[in-house]
C-alpha cells in the first residue's frame, strides 16, 4: 500500500499548527525536532513501510509539548537482544502507541500485528501483549481517543472509507 496518502494526510491534519512533517526514511524510525525555530520537525518512519509510518505517527500523537522538542522524544530504547525485564519494560511503553497504530490500522482499511521488536531476545508472549494493546484501544475507543490521534484516525477513515471502530468489534481480532 502506498505511503504518500499517509504524508499527505498527516500534513493537512497537522502541519500548519505543529509544523512536523512525515518522511519517508531508507533507515531505522527517527523523531527529529526542528534544529531551529524556523525549521520542520520530523518524523521519520522505516524504509518507506506504510506500518512503520502509522506505527511513528501513534508516538508522536502521544508525545506532549516538550517531548516534542527532544530526539525519539527522549524515550528509552533497547534495542533487539532484550532480556525478560528489557522486553517487560518495552511491552509496557509500547501500549499505548500500539493501540493507537491499531487504530490506524482500522480506520486504513489495513491489516495489524503487534510488534514486539525483539527477535534475538527473550521468548515474547505475543498472544499476551496483543490482549493488553487490544484492552487499551478498547478502552480508548469508550473513553476517548488522544485528540491528535483521532484527527489523524478519522481522517484516515474518510479516505479509505472506513467506517469508524467500535470497541465490541475487537474481540479476538489482530
Amino acid at each position: 500500500m502506498s505511503y504518500q496518502p499517509l504524508i499527505e494526510l498527516f500534513s493537512e491534519c497537522f502541519y500548519a499548527r505543529y509544523r512536523t512533517r512525515l518522511v519517508a526514511g531508507d533507515d531505522e524510525p527517527l523523531y527529529r525536532p526542528a534544529s531551529n525555530a524556523d525549521g520542520d520537525h520530523q518524523i521519520i518512519f522505516a524504509h518507506g513501510f506504510f506500518a512503520s509510518a502509522l506505527h511513528e505517527i501513534a508516538h508522536w500523537c502521544i508525545a506532549g509539548e516538550q517531548r516534542r522538542l527532544l530526539e525519539d522524544y527522549g524515550y528509552w530504547y533497547e534495542p533487539d537482544g532484550r532480556n525478560a525485564q528489557q522486553q517487560a519494560q518495552f511491552e509496557q511503553v509500547e501500549v499505548k502507541p500500539q493501540a493507537l497504530e491499531w487504530l490506524f490500522s482500522l480506520c486504513a482499511g489495513v491489516p495489524f500485528q503487534v510488534s514486539v521488536d525483539n527477535l534475538n531476545g527473550v521468548e515474547v508472549d505475543r498472544a499476551a501483549f496483543t490482549a493488553k494493546v487490544r484492552a487499551q484501544l478498547q478502552c480508548y475507543l469508550r473513553e476517548g481517543v488522544p485528540a491528535r490521534a483521532e484527527r489523524f484516525a478519522r481522517a484516515l477513515a474518510n479516505y479509505y472509507q472506513q467506517p469508524w471502530p467500535q470497541a465490541e468489534q475487537l474481540r479476538g481480532a489482530a
